[in-house]
């Protein structure tokens, strides 16, 4: 991620090592060949991704993945790249609705409109609106990561699909004044739901 500096005009901050590749592992565990992956707005997590799936003694997968980001500059990863622009949350080829089974979301700014559009696009994406409840359930596996007063607006948009506060706190190259929440639909190793919130 070095190569591509931060614009914090465009609101770009970096997700720092340590919580790229935990959000990339939780995209990956229980994936196979058939498991499409979307990462909207979340460049660090899609080269995480990209790093992990390189170490073939790891992992063996290979999904289909999709970057969705505004920035072209990652127009690089020319068979996974997707232009995308929040204002116009379902302005995407329609070959890619309801076909992602695993999706990691992290709108660019933190406030209602963003928050909402983006979560139209994350709906329009997933294959079922629904949280994971049963073995064998093919709800979407969801991971939402924004600052932590949108809580009750991330809870009220995807709360269809089981979305709740977690425990992990993600982390930026160069930190934030925003206190940053990550919000999912299932617990896993990395965190568990806050029981609190």
């Amino acid at each position: 991620m070095a190569t591509f500096t931060e614009d914090w005009n465009a609101s770009q901050f970096w997700y720092n090592e340590t919580t790229a590749t935990t959000l990339a592992e939780q995209l990956l565990d229980g994936a196979s060949n058939d498991t499409n992956i979307a990462i909207v707005s979340a460049p660090s997590v899609y080269v995480a991704l990209r790093n992990l799936l390189a170490d073939s003694k790891r992992y063996s997968i290979k999904p289909t993945i999709k970057l969705l980001e505004y920035d072209e500059r990652f127009a690089v990863f020319k068979k996974d790249f997707v232009f995308f622009d929040f204002q116009q949350p379902i302005r995407l080829d329609s070959e890619l609705k309801g076909r992602f089974d695993c999706i990691v979301c992290d709108p660019p700014f933190l406030s209602e409109d963003c928050q909402t559009k983006a979560a139209m696009t994350v709906r329009w994406l997933a294959r079922r609106w629904a949280g994971s409840t049963a073995a064998g359930d093919q709800g979407v596996k969801l991971m939402l990561c924004t600052g932590e007063r949108m809580e009750a607006l991330a809870h009220k948009l995807y709360g269809k699909a089981g979305l709740r506060t977690t425990t992990f706190l993600p982390e930026h190259t160069k930190g934030l004044s925003n206190e940053f929440r990550c919000y999912a639909n299932f617990p896993c190793d990395a965190w568990s739901f806050d029981e609190t919130k």
